[in-house]
């Protein structure tokens, strides 16, 4: 069954309304970014060129992501509310088009805008981030920051590195442990109290070390005041910057995850929870596409603003809702996709509901 004229019809209405709010929702934010920012852009002295193709640029697909869902929804609302407003939709349902069949053109909108936003979390944004993120730490502040105590992590399997804290500034370890456990069995370890990056041959001098190796029924020990030894180890690889992950696409971060997994990092719960979200958040503009229409298609008093003030509490408590389930991923036990998809399901039920009610 081709498209016909009024799939046309509704498809432009709801690509144009979405396209014109996004842009000015963009627009404001910039202004305001700019306003923030502009003490920094002058003390730093960045370049006009960089501030405009290179931070802006790239600042525009992250926030066009970012409000996406929020703004298909507002988008739905306020041009369906005009529709039936303007006994369109009545129109359309007395001419023999049931409702189900008036969504066709709502939902290949919405797969449109879901299938860009797939794209520009997994593919467009890593890329600009890091053009964006690369100029913020240069002109605007730094986002690096070490893991200062008590760092554990594993770099590579049954090999264990604890530091009791790390001076990133003079690339200084102390009280430094390396341990090799195979099979549940430790057969090696090596104490230092104090480990010394040297960038020039990248490796560690450990110094007043104590190493202890076990083989079978033997037992090596040496100790002495120095002793330069390569590790699979960098001080970069203490760094704790959760904005990293916005750089790498989809494949780049399931091999990061993997490769945290390893380390035991602290922030896994963190990554996983960045890696499922990029398909469930697309997924939430079917869902309150789905909302949008079934909500605002029916003629009501309150007219266009009754329909938009409900759209914007359900778009609100939808955006809280992500916000707690993912809390409890990160803080608490609640799994990372079950987080990401917990107020994907709810509303989903909610959109069947008012589906059943919409009117026929």
């Amino acid at each position: 069954m081709g498209l016909k004229k009024l799939d046309w019809y509704i498809i432009g209405k709801f690509l144009g309304t979405f396209f014109y709010a996004i842009t000015l929702i963009i627009l404001i934010v910039i202004i305001f970014d700019l306003s923030e920012k502009i003490d920094n852009f002058i003390e730093n002295k960045a370049p006009l060129n960089e501030i405009l193709f290179v931070y802006y640029l790239n600042f525009i697909p992250y926030f066009i992501n970012l409000f996406s869902p929020l703004f298909t929804f507002i988008a739905v609302i306020y041009f369906t509310s005009r529709l039936a407003f303007n006994t369109e939709i009545v129109a359309i349902l007395s001419s023999g088009i049931s409702f189900r069949r008036l969504l066709l053109p709502y939902f290949i909108s919405a797969i449109f805008l879901a299938f860009l936003s797939i794209y520009l979390s997994n593919v467009m944004i890593p890329n600009a981030n890091r053009k964006r993120i690369d100029f913020e730490n240069t002109y605007i502040r730094s986002q690096r920051q070490f893991r200062e105590r008590n760092i554990h992590m594993q770099i590579r399997p049954g090999e264990f590195v604890y530091l009791e804290s790390f001076n990133e500034r003079i690339g200084m370890g102390y009280k430094f442990a390396l341990e090799r456990i195979i099979d549940g069995e430790l057969e090696f370890k090596l104490i230092a109290e104090r480990a010394e990056w040297i960038d020039s041959t990248e490796t560690w001098a450990l110094r007043n070390y104590y190493m202890r190796e076990v083989n079978d029924l033997e037992e090596n020990l040496s100790w002495g005041s120095r002793k330069d030894t390569m590790i699979h180890l960098k001080p970069d690889d203490f760094i704790q910057n959760l904005r990293d992950m916005e750089t790498m696409n989809f494949r780049e971060l399931g091999d990061f995850i993997d490769n945290e997994r390893l380390r035991g990092s602290e922030n896994i719960r963190f990554y996983l929870v960045e890696k499922h979200r990029r398909i469930a958040f697309p997924f939430a503009t079917l869902v309150l596409t789905l909302i949008g229409v079934s909500l605002s298609s029916r003629k009501v008093r309150g007219g266009i603003g009754l329909h938009l003030g409900m759209g914007l509490l359900l778009s609100f408590t939808f955006i809280l809702f992500m916000q707690i389930s993912t809390t409890f991923a990160t803080n608490g036990n609640l799994p990372a996709v079950l987080a990401v998809w917990i107020p994907n399901m709810v509303y989903a039920v909610l959109g069947l509901y008012l589906l059943k009610t919409a009117p026929k």
